[in-house]
């Protein structure tokens, strides 16, 4: 069974996002999303200071089964990417929401967060696929 953290909102495109105290967004992709790409070969980010749209492609996350695109569960400004993936993508695998995250937006419309899932909502989505 996979994680699923009582605190992230969830995509149903499996991303999470992470409403942080100083109010920008830290978002990453799934426990099971990454259980289902398998073996995380490399992730493509936004580039720091680019903007993302609400629903909008942002990345790119490629596995040795299938490249996936990443969407941004808000719009904003792109403040900060995890370097560390550049050279260690397999974090994704081992530390989803923790060292595996991928970028973090400073929104411009908060309330954007509130159409995305709560973990129970995300529960019952990925059980029926």
């Amino acid at each position: 069974m996979s994680e699923i953290r009582p605190e992230l909102k969830y995509l149903t495109s499996h991303e999470w996002a992470r409403l942080e105290t100083d109010g920008t967004v830290t978002i990453g992709i799934t426990d099971h999303a990454q259980e289902a790409l398998g073996d995380v070969v490399f992730v493509e980010t936004p580039e720091v200071g680019s903007t993302v749209n609400v629903g909008e492609e942002t990345g790119v996350v490629e596995s040795v089964k299938a490249a996936s695109d990443i969407f941004s569960p808000v719009t904003g400004e792109v403040i900060a990417v995890n370097q560390l993936l550049e050279d260690e993508p397999e974090t994704v695998n081992s530390s989803p929401f923790d060292d595996g995250w991928f970028f973090k937006v400073k929104p411009s419309d908060l309330s954007e967060l509130e159409a995305a899932l709560s973990a129970e909502d995300y529960k019952a989505a990925i059980e029926e696929e």
